[in-house]
């Protein structure tokens, strides 16, 4: 039997895959000694650097209830041939849903306007109360086309919308186009579906949030530290742009103050995968690598596959 340490709750169902082994559950990774553990599941939240896995003399396999992984020293696992595992394609239409309500939100500016009404503010319809922009028929611009962007561009066929994309290799799909600064100034909505690296840290900054016409929104839903925070806040409270709906940040759980009073900010708590199918399906997918790992078998999802060569 195995030691599996734990970092997080898990929805009732998800350890299930483990149920041959011991858990043993652990808050933090950071505050925990994880000398006895053969595996590792955790989430986002966790940093597992070089230093965490040093003490690590026995773990086997490092499962992210995430599809990111940017938390995790892959370099330093590999090294000490330790197989880390994440959870893609589960979450893919959920958080598709959440970007895509995100971009409705935003550019209805639905949140000032609900403020508006519970506030005791609102005075009955009006003509000129708090007009928005439309969705239909307008231009998006999904910066990275991946699973999670591609089923964007599907929600945006339902509202006629032209669909553009940019991604660092040419997708040879209609809409491609090849740079990103083009992107940006063309398009209406613009909403970010790209990993967090060190390329991608800051990609949209106040020199290309500066591309973006007057009346665009933009939507991130991918990680926080690829738009520059205080750049976005100066854009809205100066009126460069409509507005934001924005569901991760730079330094979670910690919002930029200038950002949590910007107009037209529609911010939410990182939701994007919270759904009760979704958030069981990679607790599941997450504990299964961890048993297959440790039963000899190839997990499903290895992001550093050449350790298990």
């Amino acid at each position: 039997m195995a030691r599996v340490l734990l970092t997080c709750e898990l929805p009732p169902g998800g350890l299930d895959p483990l149920a041959e082994h011991e858990v043993v559950s652990r808050p933090s990774v950071l505050a925990a000694d994880i000398s006895d553990a053969d595996a590792l599941v955790c989430t986002l939240t966790d940093t597992v650097d070089a230093a965490v896995l040093a003490g690590a003399a026995r773990l086997k396999v490092v499962a992210n209830v995430a599809v990111g992984f940017d938390n995790i020293d892959v370099a330093a696992a590999s090294a000490r041939r330790i197989v880390v595992c994440n959870t893609p394609g589960v979450l893919d239409e959920t958080t598709a849903d959440l970007a895509f309500a995100l971009v409705l939100a935003a550019s209805r500016r639905t949140s000032e306007a609900e403020a508006e009404l519970r506030s005791g503010g609102w005075r009955g319809w009006r003509l000129g109360d708090r007009p928005g922009r439309d969705v239909h028929g307008a231009t998006l611009g999904l910066v990275g086309f991946g699973r999670i962007g591609q089923a964007v561009a599907r929600r945006a066929e339902g509202f006629a919308m032209r669909v553009l994309h940019h991604s660092r290799h040419p997708t040879g799909r209609p809409g491609y186009v090849a740079d990103l600064d083009e992107l940006m100034a063309a398009a209406d909505i613009v909403s970010l579906h790209v990993p967090l690296t060190s390329e991608t840290r800051h990609l949209v900054d106040a020199r290309r949030i500066g591309l973006m016409k007057p009346t665009a929104v933009l939507v991130n839903t991918a990680r926080g530290a690829v738009v520059d925070e205080e750049a976005l806040a100066e854009a809205l409270h100066a009126g460069r742009i409509f507005a934001a709906g924005i569901d991760v940040y730079e330094n979670e759980p910690s919002v930029h103050p200038r950002l949590l009073g910007a107009p037209g900010a529609v911010l939410l708590p990182h939701i994007g995968s919270a759904s009760v199918a979704t958030r069981l399906a990679m607790a599941r997918l997450a504990t299964q690598a961890v048993a297959d790992v440790l039963a000899g078998r190839h997990p499903e999802h290895p992001v550093n596959p050449e350790v298990l060569a």
